[in-house]
């Protein structure tokens, strides 16, 4: 099949398309590959890399670093997760809005089927004009109803009680965000959706949950539509470089260092700032550390006998060497921590964040997660303190690293869109 892919967002939501796309090309498809990152053009080069068709579309959305730090401290402050929610759409997706949208009605006309990142309205749109089938992709399960799990941030109340929960955030949420696609929708000749997650978010030819299933199983009173395919990955670098000598060198000259990184949300706040509570809390906790910044040379820190600073670095390599991890709670960097089989320490930036912090401290392998707005050295130092002692947290890591490991959500989602769109 000819096949378009398109998705939007940070590191951590477009790592995993390029691994489908890889994954999907080598299978025998013609793929092109679409993406717009909100805060990087790290991404404009690696067409001349990859098997597949890419192209990078309004990329950066956000380019000045001031508008970033000021966004950041924004979502830091906004406590409701559809707020939270809201201002991303505003910020980070409505400025690229009309260029991400050419770029779908392309991949529409020009392909037999399209997938895309089930945040990413325009792709959804498009193809209902077309009449394409298409594929939505979530990197959590936050949002998918079911009586056996309440929606983030609510405690569980029982089946009934889960649905009425449900009723209310679906009515919430289509009163508060529903509004930017049916605005979309109406310009380009459509009427308006008939439910923010049934049929904006979800797609009912084939929703896919990128998601591993140690930590997202497929509910009973899920339609048949919702799939879980395991978390999309590459062991190839895509935009993270490879370990340097110098990292190597740190990493042999010691005890297990704790790993720690913000992700893409350092960009999203004051750098020096961040750097500077990672750091701290690392020498508090008396620890070998590699902190991971993208300016922190320019910020004035340098690296000693034990801390060690890098702008990137490819986790599939790193984590695995390492003691523990310290990171934001991103969907890719949780995934990259329990597949290395090692604990962490969850610093939750926004409310999905935290939901993957709290999945992994059920599961056994987190300490409770510490709001960003609330972490002080001090409070991430004895995170990092009760983790490192914790022989059962430890043994846990490794005993599901070994299962996550061995998935390969990859080959699960393209057998799965090969036996669902076969001709």
């Amino acid at each position: 099949m000819k096949i378009g892919i398109q998705t939007w967002g940070s590191h951590g939501d477009i790592r995993p398309f390029v691994a489908l796309a890889d994954g999907l090309q080598a299978a025998g498809h013609d793929v092109t590959l679409v993406a717009t990152c909100v805060d990087s053009d790290r991404y404009s080069g690696l067409g001349a890399r990859t098997g597949f068709k890419f192209q990078a579309v309004a990329t950066p959305v956000m380019a000045d670093k001031r508008q970033l730090e000021e966004t950041g401290r924004a979502l830091l402050r906004e406590r409701d997760p559809i707020e939270q929610t809201r201002l991303a759409i505003e910020r980070f997706l409505l400025p690229a809005e009309a260029e991400m949208l050419r770029a779908s009605d392309r991949l529409c006309a020009e392909n037999a089927l399209v997938i895309g990142h089930y945040f990413l309205y325009t792709l959804g749109a498009a193809a209902e004009r077309h009449g394409r089938p298409w594929v939505s992709v979530a990197l959590a399960h936050g949002a998918v109803p079911s009586s056996f799990r309440p929606p983030s941030g609510v405690p569980d109340l029982g089946a009934l009680g889960n649905r009425l929960a449900w009723r209310l955030a679906r009515f919430v949420l289509n009163r508060r965000l529903k509004r930017y696609p049916d605005r979309l929708r109406a310009k380009y000749g459509l009427g308006p959706a008939r439910d923010l997650i049934d049929s904006v978010w979800a797609s009912e030819c084939l929703t896919l949950l990128a998601i591993s299933p140690t930590l997202c199983e497929r509910q009973p009173d899920w339609p048949g539509h919702y799939l879980v395919c395991g978390s999309l990955d590459t062991q190839e670098p895509v935009a993270e470089g490879g370990v340097t000598e110098s990292l190597r060198a740190f990493l042999a000259g010691g005890t297990r260092p704790v790993y720690l990184t913000f992700g893409s949300m350092v960009s999203g706040g004051d750098e020096r700032q961040t750097v500077a509570l990672l750091t701290d809390a690392a020498r508090t906790a008396g620890v070998r550390a590699i902190v991971q910044a993208p300016h922190w040379s320019e910020l004035g820190f340098a690296s000693d006998d034990r801390i060690h600073y890098v702008d990137s670095a490819p986790h599939s390599a790193v984590f695995p060497v390492c003691g523990l991890v310290v990171h934001h709670g991103g969907a890719g960097t949780s995934h990259a921590a329990l597949r290395a089989g090692v604990p962490a320490v969850v610093v939750a930036h926004t409310a999905e964040q935290e939901l993957w912090g709290r999945e992994l401290e059920r599961i056994g392998v987190a300490c409770e997660p510490i709001p960003r707005r609330n972490a002080t050295p001090d409070r991430i130092a004895a995170a990092i303190g009760r983790v490192a002692r914790s022989g059962a947290m430890g043994e846990r890591a490794r005993t599901l690293g070994a299962v996550v490991s061995a998935e390969d959500g990859v080959a699960t989602a393209v057998n799965l869109i090969g036996d669902r769109f076969a001709s």
